[in-house]
């Protein structure tokens, strides 16, 4: 059990962690509130990275899970880019897609909060605070956004972390994406060397099978982000481990759709931010945490 806990704190670990916690060259000390563009390393006005990545078709929005801040940004996109593209659609990590249901019945206004929250198990299932997400989810409902739940069943990758794919049980490998991509060397060492900054697992065999759940996760994403894509723009909103380099869901996407994407990484000014981590780097204030409950 101890072991299945520690599995799980990695694991969300990973999700949180976007641009920080890397060594090398190409990096700068984020100070105050500004918008750099990887391209240039210059800053650029809010409208001019919104003239740019709306000539993509899916936009990825990272975020540490508990800074109020880096929410409000993403609502910030998502209320410009709904201004030109009201049939845009928004994905989630923060449901599984088994939800998706539940996620129509709140977009069509079918759902007050309380039970919208009951539906989805939020509490049970993603466990932070959804007064981060409220503001977000509201303006979807309101202005009756398509909402996608990305993720698969919540407690399938720290079991595959814990025991290797053998230890998931023949009616849960439906939930598994159809192609699970281990080669890339640039994501594993990544992943690797996040794994190896913290203590809650040791050893080769237990990366083996952790990555080995990183990546079935962020594919299975990926899968969701391809199924639900269908022509029209899309804003996802994951971890910044899920989108720092593009190794996670938006490669594993592209391979599946060829649909041509930007990535925005909100980071905090107490962080170290890559150029290279992202198209565009938000460097917002840092904000009171919320912590998982």
């Amino acid at each position: 059990m101890k072991s299945l806990i520690m599995t799980i704190c990695m694991i969300l670990m990973l999700g949180i962690c976007g641009c920080t916690g890397l060594s090398g060259m190409g990096k700068m000390k984020a100070v105050k509130e500004k918008i750099i563009s990887a391209q240039t390393g210059q800053p650029v006005s809010f409208e001019t990275m919104m003239a740019d990545i709306g000539r993509a078709a899916v936009i990825y929005v990272g975020e540490q899970h508990t800074e109020s801040a880096h929410h409000a940004a993403q609502l910030k996109i998502i209320r410009a880019l709904f201004e030109s593209h009201p049939d845009m659609s928004v994905g989630m990590e923060m449901f599984a897609s088994i939800y998706q249901p539940v996620l129509d019945m709140w977009t069509a206004g079918h759902l007050d909060e309380t039970a919208f929250l009951r539906k989805t198990h939020w509490y049970a299932n993603w466990r932070f605070d959804y007064g981060l997400y409220r503001e977000i989810l509201n303006f979807i409902q309101e202005n009756r956004i398509c909402l996608a739940g990305l993720n698969i069943p919540f407690h399938i990758p720290p079991k595959i972390a814990s025991g290797g794919l053998d230890s998931l049980p023949d009616d849960e490998k439906k939930y598994l994406p159809e192609n699970i991509d281990l080669q890339d060397s640039g994501h594993r060492a990544y992943v690797e060397n996040i794994f190896k900054q913290h203590a809650f697992a040791h050893g080769r065999n237990h990366f083996e099978d952790f990555y080995a759940a990183q990546c079935l996760w962020e594919d299975a994403m990926a899968e969701s982000v391809a199924r639900h894509l269908h022509g029209k723009k899309m804003i996802v909103l994951a971890g910044g481990g899920h989108i720092a380099h593009k190794y996670g869901i938006p490669n594993r996407a592209f391979r599946r759709t060829q649909a041509i994407f930007k990535t925005i990484l909100p980071i905090s000014d107490e962080t170290e931010a890559e150029l290279s981590s992202a198209d565009y780097l938000w460097i917002l204030p840092l904000q009171s945490h919320k912590k998982r409950l």
